[in-house]
């Protein structure tokens, strides 16, 4: 595997350059990064877009059948799919890539289903990474399918240009549970399955939540979210949709805001790496190992607060508690 293949979008090496920046292995992790680092001048040119909501929604099924549409169009789309990773097992289905059939087997195409780890913020712990390598590859789209879990996946926003949110129809019930905090964070918001019997709930649903971001606070001062109804299966709206998702990057485009946004998500991935390392350097210290088993087992007889175990830990470890 080389950089000059993943430059040439060999799949394959794009595949297990993915693979690399994944590892853990700190031969990998070193050969990881100088890959990045020889790639970095050849990315940062595609429209990166989130795509979550609810397991059920139809992510996987839009995602299908909107990626054809682009390739039609003449573009070159890598779908980054996170799986849920089971805090028992440890273990992943990582069943996208056969829910997009059609999709994987196109040669302007690429899906990298990913396990998130057990990662906050629904997506993997290197999808960043990821979505760099897809770039130099050629890739001028990316989607990011999210894990659909609920709040914790706002993660995804500080990575994307455009955040999507897929709704059901059914607006009345969804708005009691829908979580606010992914709802303010959406850049478009999308109610699926308009079609058939569900035709006339996904308009409501519409109106609904086009009623109620009315009471939400933007999250761009130069972008009004837009609320559309769209059907997978049977392609209506999507066009619209994809009009939105295009309109909205070129405004912030104009404004600014892009470039704002990029730079600050650069800066909250250097501190996301400075917090992981860290955090991984202090539960590796050997002399921190009985501490931390004595510590654990004090907060657990609630024999000492959290928070003074873990200032009393930091002191130990000869690094400055928080104030």
């Amino acid at each position: 595997m080389t950089a000059a293949a993943i430059l040439n979008g060999d799949r394959t090496a794009l595949a297990r350059a993915i693979t690399l920046v994944e590892s853990t292995r700190p031969s990998d992790i070193a050969a990881a990064q100088e890959l990045l680092a020889t790639l970095l001048p050849n990315t940062g040119q595609s429209h990166r877009v989130g795509i979550t909501g609810i397991p059920g929604v139809g992510k996987s099924t839009l995602i299908n059948t909107l990626g054809l549409q682009l390739i039609e169009s003449g573009h070159k789309v890598a779908v980054l799919a996170v799986d849920p990773t089971s805090s028992l097992s440890g273990g992943s289905i990582l069943g996208d890539k056969s829910r997009m059939g059609e999709l994987a087997v196109r040669e302007e195409a690429f899906i990298r289903p990913s396990p998130s780890a057990l990662t906050l913020g629904g997506v993997g712990r290197r999808t960043r990474e990821s979505i760099l390598l897809c770039e130099a590859a050629g890739f001028d789209i990316v989607l990011v399918e999210t894990v659909g879990v609920g709040q914790s996946e706002t993660m995804v926003a500080e990575m994307v240009d455009t955040f999507v949110v897929l709704l059901l129809p059914g607006a009345g019930d969804e708005l009691q549970g829908i979580k606010r905090g992914i709802i303010e964070l959406a850049d478009v918001l999308a109610v699926n399955k308009a079609d058939g019997d569900n035709l006339a709930r996904s308009r409501a649903a519409e109106r609904d939540y086009r009623a109620a971001l009315r009471y939400l606070r933007p999250r761009s001062e130069t972008w009004d979210p837009p609320v559309l109804s769209v059907s997978a299966l049977t392609s209506d709206g999507l066009a619209s949709l994809w009009e939105k998702i295009v309109l909205h990057k070129d405004t912030e485009s104009e404004t600014g805001t892009f470039e704002k946004r990029r730079s600050a998500q650069a800066k909250r991935w250097l501190w996301d790496m400075i917090d992981e390392g860290l955090r991984d350097s202090f539960r590796a210290r050997p002399d921190m190992k009985a501490a931390l088993e004595a510590a654990e087992s004090a907060v657990t007889a609630r024999s000492i607060t959290p928070t003074q175990a873990a200032r009393e830990l930091l002191a130990k470890a000869g690094m400055t508690p928080p104030a």
